[in-house]
């Protein structure tokens, strides 16, 4: 681990790179933290935030909203994402889901070992969502995490059942011989609105997340589905869960007039359907008007968002006090 540093969300803002190699220096995690004020107390309950695909933090606003319950916020670029990209590496690209519990390991010894927090919510998008959840499911994750928030997890392939037997079988024969074919590449309408350049509400460096998307690659996607698979045969998460989602989904269409208020990347009836398979302690949480991150919504789902995972946290909190 190296130290501390500035980082580029600016003023207050620093990121810690994660070595996850002997041999290879440019396999890293990074963690971005708000400084702590001088002389500040350690410990208490901290959030770690785990990005989805296409995606890396900058959501000052989500750290805003934790902090202000109580929560000292973490956010990890996992590995060739983000801040830990290294030139020469493909964009987000792992072959198997299971790589990334070194990232979060390492992530979760900091912040509880080192930094001295007590307890941990892991706070997961997408396929962070579904990432977070396997790693919870493991002995490593059991151990390190306290509660689990997801926010429009990735658990199915948003296709028709037929389309989604076919895919996987070939993904299965695809992905071992030619993992870096590309399967899909072009522009999103979601990711487009969301920037401000493009009318939507949020700024962020577009060579991180760009519209366009990163080239989904054959092995990548095999990778996610293997991990889709092990979630529908059942995980045993010991922590408490909350899964929220849109209350609705729709086209990834500029032309859909409900852009912004429906899921227009997952199906969440697919995600409905999964929330239980995930463990015995598991709330589920639909949002009016949000869009598929919905931290990123529009002002009122957003808030509803926020106030939903914040009241959860504090019950369960509760619980375990009493």
């Amino acid at each position: 681990m190296t130290g501390w540093r500035p980082d580029p969300l600016g003023p207050g803002w620093e990121q810690r790179t994660l070595a996850l190699s002997t041999t290879d220096p440019d396999l890293v995690a990074t963690v971005v933290r708000r400084a702590p004020d001088p002389g500040s107390a350690p410990g208490g309950p901290a959030v770690l935030h785990v990005h989805g695909f296409n995606d890396y933090f900058f959501q000052t606003h989500l750290a805003d909203a934790f902090a202000a319950a109580g929560h000292t916020f973490y956010a990890v670029d996992l590995r060739r994402c983000g801040r830990s990209w290294r030139e020469g590496q493909v964009p987000h690209y792992v072959d198997d889901l299971a790589e990334y519990r070194a990232d979060l390991g390492l992530a979760a010894r900091l912040v509880r070992e080192e930094l001295g927090h007590d307890r941990l919510t892991v706070h997961g998008h997408s396929t962070g969502g579904l990432t977070a959840a396997l790693w919870a499911d493991s002995p490593g994750g059991r151990a390190a995490v306290d509660a689990l928030v997801l926010n429009s997890p990735w658990f199915d392939l948003n296709a028709r059942w037929f389309q989604r037997v076919v895919s996987t079988w070939v993904l299965d024969s695809l992905g071992p011989v030619d993992p870096m074919r590309v399967l899909a590449d072009g522009p999103s309408a979601y990711s487009w609105h969301l920037h401000a350049d493009h009318g939507g509400r949020w700024a962020y460096d577009r060579a991180l997340k760009p519209a366009e998307g990163f080239p989904v690659r054959a092995g990548w996607l095999r990778a996610v589905r293997r991990g889709q698979a092990r979630l529908a045969r059942g995980l045993r998460i010991e922590a408490p869960v909350l899964v929220c989602t849109a209350a609705e989904s729709g086209p990834n269409a500029r032309s859909n007039p409900l852009l912004d208020a429906q899921d227009t990347v997952l199906d969440v009836r697919q995600i409905w359907a999964r929330a239980p398979r995930l463990g015995d302690d598991v709330t589920l949480v639909t949002v009016a008007g949000g869009i598929h991150d919905l931290a990123l919504s529009a002002d009122g789902p957003r808030a509803e968002y926020l106030r939903t995972v914040t009241e959860f946290l504090a019950r369960v909190q509760g619980d375990r006090a009493a």
